[in-house]
């Protein structure tokens, strides 16, 4: 089981990576979307800005009950905006993250749609699977929005097109 001390040195980890990718964000573009049934820029961007502190939330909760019509998913309006929704996003899911003890990461945790249940996964899972990895496959698909608005994609694990690692 991941401990809390794992979760907040991954999520201190992943935030300059993922600080590095919403300040590549074009403003002249946040309207601009891939297809049709895609996130506009500006609501990918926010979501990726919000998920620790969002998820870390829900994590907090014994159940989360999922809505039939969905999230809301606001959009930014500047990249100031984003980069100040990721500090705070973070410190939300840094606080609510380092109050939470072994008992409790080990507690179960539930998705519900009215009364089936959807997840059952002890809190540190929800925590690596749903916060941690959400966040990174949001962030992945907002480099790719990057690359098609011609906006320089951020090294992340290793080299872009756009730029090499301060570690080569």
């Amino acid at each position: 089981m991941l401990t809390r001390e794992d979760i907040l040195q991954e999520l201190d980890e992943e935030a300059e990576r993922t600080r590095r990718t919403l300040e590549r964000v074009p403003e002249e573009k946040l309207d601009w979307r891939p297809h049709e049934k895609s996130f506009s820029l500006g609501q990918l961007a926010m979501h990726v800005a919000t998920i620790p502190g969002a998820l870390a939330q829900v994590s907090a909760l014994d159940s989360f009950q999922v809505e039939p019509d969905g999230i809301p998913r606001p959009s930014a309006s500047s990249t100031a905006e984003l980069l100040a929704a990721l500090d705070e996003s973070l410190a939300s899911a840094r606080t609510i993250v380092g109050a939470m003890d072994d008992a409790t990461l080990a507690e179960s945790w539930k998705m519900m749609a009215g009364d089936r249940v959807l997840i059952d996964i002890p809190r540190s899972a929800f925590l690596r699977h749903i916060m941690l990895n959400h966040w990174y496959h949001h962030r992945g698909q907002l480099t790719v929005y990057l690359r098609q608005t011609g906006a320089l994609v951020p090294a992340i694990y290793g080299d872009s097109a756009d730029e090499k690692p301060a570690f080569v």
